[in-house]
């Protein structure tokens, strides 16, 4: 703090102000006099105070000489006083220096045992160690290097000893911080803002000799408060490795022992004392190194993974320290040292990996320049150490915790970095290349236990996705799971050493060797592949550390040329799309579903809505199916499972290097993709959820490194040769199975200029369809479906369009008829019945309307327009499903339903094309609306709906006849059942067919325009549904058809709402009118109210209701 007043600069005027002071406190040693003393000191100069140091200090020394015990108060005024005249002048006295040396150490020892501390108040410790660090700092000249002399070795190590003491058991942390930032002064190596003795090299040599005699106790007890309780806080951790770093560093250091000094024998004369002296013999240091060794790894296993960054980066500066000035002395600490340093290349805290990477980088260098023996050295226990790390990394992996895990393979990917490209002089080595592809091989085998995996199937929602994002596809993979680990961040680092090995590693010699565990060992073979898609993307440079981070930023690219990686990248591809490795079994022979199938196709199971019990089970076939198939053996054993996952597996890590091989190549890919696109297409189309996705992505992959804006365009560009190869292999189905489902996925992802090519491959397909339905026709239907779905997409504009005419004609019609026409035909009636009109005859209406004029050639003859491309295929395939609709396969009669729903929307764009074939149909499609499994019940009502929005006069009569009477007493019987089930009821068969039904038959019934009495049947169906309690959504459902009813007979439907509920009371305007009295009047709210009230409100206006409100 400045002053507040003047100071005293003339020393005189100083000595006769403190004169008396001074004086007084000899005489009468007490705390109020030197208090006294201490405010009149802060008013004299330093200049002054300098002159008069010796002055001043004697009697603040005089007190603490005085014999006896002194008050703790006392001793601590006086430190604190001759704390700040050493803090503000030098000690040039060795005299003055050695005797408050001596002073101050006496006041922190116990009395009774002098080689403990004293058990005095952290006050007076505090106050004491704050004036032996000034005393340190207030050393003047050389006189600093004679407390390091063997004659003080005794005083020198009972204060060292004392420190230790303190910065170790005692509980203050500003205590134990005192302590060792007073044992870091006196290892020369302060790292306060104070100016300090540079000592030269033989002043350094002199007092590292002396050290040396503490060096054990030192840093063993050093160590013990770096490994001590994480209570005590990192700032004390901090200053003891520091303790310990510069300790070594002083007496082990290189240039030290290169001199003659550094063993010189002690002097005769020193007594005993010269047992103390301890000579830096070679025997010596390799002893002490050893010793070292043990306490470094200790303390590296307490620090290396810190919860505190400042911790950690101290450990990198010690490691630094010590690898740049004791790498000779301390051969046995270099392995342990690199470790330490490596560990810290991925920290979390920036300041930590930075630090790190500097000092990396400095060794890395270091290494490439000198070519002397201690470069090779360096290099040999780089090497060595990773070879020793690879050994026992499974080991590591197994036992112990993520947060262990992670920081060896930090340490595993930080050997690689600091070796750069001696990498591939390394893996020149049998042993090592051996050693670290095997540990590779152990530490990423996957967990193949997930029965899911298998389980999850594909479907064509997943493959048809709209949008041609990488996030959309890349949102549904699945995360691979491993044995050995469930941290997402190790799995990142063993990446990342894949990809830096495939940078700085000859990458013919690791292709060849890790093809060889591919072909060899079924079990290596998923980590192979991995390995090898990482190690490809990292010799194209490829997510690796950006140039400014890399510790060979003077190294220029990767170690392969890109006609390397190409070459490498074709002979992984063959061994990956090769006839054993790419069409691995992934599902099992015999289904869940097979089973299913063949029980529902006997009569017993069969659910016919025409005659099923009302008291049947809700649930219908569920519950039967889910018994039988209990009681069935198991389709598979638990090995194949896990064979089936492993295959899985295996296919999609390949399908992820391929992707990885286009982005290392980028457009250089593009010749590849005549022999690698076409499988990828193949596993899109896998009915295993898990392939079928890693298609997709790595097709996102493959589509942007090649340039492709998006997969459309990939398909579309390369369209040619794939129709090619999918023509020829579907006159061999039998050797190439999967041709189909490339035509499926090509058809998901092309456009409507991809019809033309096309065209001959759906013959084919349909005569392939032809020739072998009995075995094939399942997967020739989804190709169908997809076929049909990708028209539908194509062509949507026209078949919207006919629609939406449909739509508006009907509007327009029912508009004309609602308000223009019933206003003429009202007023006509009228006049007649006032007499008005009657003697005009009404020529007009017997005009016959002359003859439309012809402008067509009536001598040319009747030809029919050609039919536009899409439309004859769609007929082509309607008629397949004609055919197929009665198939005993219920799956198969599924899909064809599928098929048939989108080839209607297709044809309604040409009614006369769409109702033959409808008319062929129907037979067909009405076995299963009403007499078939529910869950072709479903899709043929969706069928059913479909065709009425088209075809609206062709179906009323037949669904009036054929359909509506079952559906209506099908909504009947199990209305009582849904009323009482409880929420497990909406996941069954009976409540799905309830629900497509009543969403669906509104819209049915006014598309078909029906009849009076099918619209009475209809309704006494569906009114039961506007209880309350049944299920919400079968509420809704029921709501959507009331509104459809309203719209074709609005004056019906609010009769029969008023008469189940009539909200209002409706008084006649005139007395001689009769009162109108209807069932629902005065009746009190019931379970139909609410949803009644609903569609009064919403469909007649809100004053429908508005008498009800004042009635309550």
């Amino acid at each position: 703090m400045p002053p507040t007043m003047s100071q005293i600069n003339d020393p005189k005027i100083a000595f006769a102000y403190l004169r008396p002071a001074c004086v007084l406190l000899t005489k009468e040693p007490t705390v109020t006099n030197v208090e006294t003393l201490s405010i009149q000191l802060k008013e004299i100069h330093d200049a002054s105070l300098q002159q008069l140091q010796e002055y001043v200090l004697f009697p603040l020394r005089f007190v603490l000489k005085v014999p006896g015990s002194k008050k703790e108060k006392m001793v601590q005024v006086v430190a604190e006083a001759m704390s700040y005249i050493l803090e503000k002048t030098c000690v040039q006295s060795w005299d003055t220096l050695h005797d408050i040396f001596s002073e101050l150490c006496l006041c922190l020892c116990s009395p009774t045992n002098p080689g403990t501390p004293a058990d005095a108040s952290e006050e007076l410790k505090s106050s004491v160690l704050r004036c032996l660090n000034a005393l340190l700092h207030a050393a003047y000249g050389d006189i600093i290097f004679k407390l390091y002399e063997p004659i003080m070795l005794p005083g020198l190590g009972a204060a060292i000893s004392l420190l230790l003491a303190l910065g170790e058991k005692e509980k203050s942390r500003d205590i134990q911080s005192a302590a060792l930032k007073c044992l870091q002064t006196l290892v020369m190596h302060c790292d306060c803002t104070h100016e300090h003795i540079i000592p030269s090299s033989d002043e350094r040599c002199s007092v590292g000799s002396n050290m040396a005699s503490f060096l054990p106790g030192i840093t063993t007890a050093i160590a013990r408060i770096i490994t001590g309780d994480l209570r005590q806080g990192h700032a004390v951790t901090v200053r003891a490795i520091k303790v310990w770093s510069r300790s070594v560093g002083l007496v082990m250091e290189d240039a030290q022992l290169q001199t003659s000094n550094s063993q010189k024998t002690p002097p005769q004369d020193l007594g005993r004392i010269r047992q103390l002296v301890v000579q830096r013999t070679p025997q010596w240091l390799k002893s002490t190194a050893g010793k070292l060794s043990v306490l470094l790894k200790k303390i590296i296993s307490c620090t290396s993974a810190h919860r505190h960054w400042r911790v950690r980066l101290e450990m990198v500066e010690l490691a630094n320290h010590l690898l740049a000035t004791c790498s000779q002395s301390l051969k046995e600490c270099i392995g342990p040292l690199l470790e330490a340093l490596v560990g810290a290349i991925n920290d979390e805290e920036p300041k930590v990996r930075e630090r790190c990477e500097a000092a990396l980088r400095e060794i890395s260098q270091r290494s490439l320049s000198c070519r002397d023996a201690t470069s090779q050295n360096f290099t040999n226990v780089l090497s060595e150490n990773l070879h020793s790390l690879a050994t026992s990394l499974p080991r590591l992996m197994r036992t112990s915790d993520d947060q262990k895990k992670l920081f060896v393979l930090n340490v595993f990917l930080g050997y690689l970095k600091v070796l750069g490209p001696l990498v591939s002089v390394v893996l020149n080595s049998a042993a090592h290349l051996e050693r670290i592809s095997k540990a590779l091989m152990q530490v990423l085998e996957l967990d193949v236990m997930d029965v899911r995996i298998v389980e999850e199937r594909s479907y064509a929602d997943t493959i048809e996705t709209s949008s041609d994002s990488r996030d959309s596809y890349s949102a549904h993979v699945h995360r691979k799971h491993f044995l050995y680990f469930t941290d997402e961040r190790i799995f990142s680092v063993l990446m990342e050493i894949c990809r830096t090995l495939g940078y700085y590693g000859n990458i013919y010699l690791l292709t060849d060797h890790l093809l060889d565990l591919y072909c060899q060992s079924l079990a290596y073979r998923k980590q192979a592949a991995m390995v090898l898609n990482e190690m490809i993307r990292g010799a194209a440079g490829i997510a690796l550390a950006t140039q400014s981070q890399r510790l060979d930023s003077e190294v220029q690219g990767g170690s392969a040329s890109q006609e390397d990686l190409k070459a490498v990248v074709v002979s992984i591809m063959d061994e990956y799309t090769s006839l054993t490795n790419w069409h691995l079994v992934t599902v099992s022979e015999e289904t869940l579903g097979d089973r299913q199938d063949q029980q529902l196709l006997s009569p017993s199971r069969l659910l016919q809505i025409s005659n099923s019990d009302t008291s049947s089970n809700p649930a219908n076939s569920l519950h039967v199916l889910a018994s039988s198939s209990a009681s069935a053996p198991p389709s598979s054993s638990t090995s194949t499972i896990h064979q089936l996952n492993s295959n899985i597996w295996q296919m999609c890590i390949q399908l992820e290097g391929i992707a990885c091989f286009a982005q290392a190549l980028g457009r250089d890919f593009r010749p590849l993709l005549m022999t690698s696109l076409y499988p990828v297409l193949e596993k899109a189309g896998d009915e295993t959820l898990l392939v079928s996705q890693a298609a997709l992505s790595s097709m996102m992959d493959i589509s942007k490194a090649c340039g492709y804006a998006s997969l459309k365009e990939l398909i579309n560009d390369n369209s040619d040769y794939l129709l090619n190869d999918v023509s020829l292999n579907l006159q061999r189905l039998s050797q190439h199975p999967q041709a189909p489902r490339v035509l499926t996925v090509m058809l998901a992802h092309s456009d409507s200029s991809l019809l033309p090519l096309i065209r001959d491959v759906v013959q084919d397909v349909l005569m392939a369809l032809d020739l072998s339905y009995n075995h094939s026709a399942a997967l020739f239907c989804s190709v169908l479906h997809a076929l049909m779905k990708a028209l539908a997409r194509w062509f949507s504009s026209s078949c919207c369009r006919t629609s939406n005419s449909a739509s508006s004609k009907t509007s327009t019609e029912q508009e004309d008829f609602d308000i223009r026409q019933f206003l003429l035909d009202y007023r006509k009636q009228k006049e007649l019945a006032e007499g008005i009109g009657i003697e005009v005859d009404d020529t007009e209406d017997l005009e016959v309307p002359p003859p439309a004029e012809c402008d067509e050639d009536l001598d040319g003859p009747d030809v029919k327009p050609e039919l536009p491309p899409h439309l004859i295929i769609t007929k082509d395939v309607m008629e397949r499903c004609i055919h197929l609709l009665s198939d005993p396969n219920l799956r198969l009669r599924l899909k064809v339903l599928d098929v048939l729903e989108v080839c209607v929307y297709v044809l309604s764009e040409r009614e006369n094309e769409l109702l033959p074939m409808a008319h062929r149909s129907w037979p067909a499609l009405l076995q299963r609306l009403t007499a078939d499994d529910p869950l072709a019940v479903l899709r043929a009502f969706r069928v059913l709906c479909t065709l009425g929005e088209t075809c609206g006069d062709f179906l009323r009569a037949r669904v009036s006849k054929d359909v509506l009477p079952k559906l209506s007493s099908s909504l009947a019987r199990q209305a009582p059942i849904s009323v009482k089930a409880g929420p497990v009821y909406s996941h069954t068969q009976a409540y799905k067919l309830q629900l497509a039904v009543l969403q669906g038959l509104g819209s049915l019934c006014q598309r078909l325009d029906l009849g009076e009495a099918d619209l009475d049947a209809v309704c006494e169906a569906c009114l039961p549904y506007l209880s309350c309690r049944q299920p919400f959504r079968l509420q809704e459902a029921c709501l959507s058809v009331f509104r459809h009813l309203i719209q074709v007979d609005p004056d019906t439907f609010w009769f029969t709402l008023n008469e189940l509920h009539c909200p209002s009371l409706y008084t006649p305007p005139h007395p001689d009118l009769q009162p109108l009295q209807l069932s629902g009047m005065g009746r009190s709210k019931d379970e139909y109210s609410d949803n009644v009230l609903k569609l009064l409100r919403e469909e007649f206006g809100p004053e429908s209701v508005a008498a009800s409100r004042d009635g309550d």
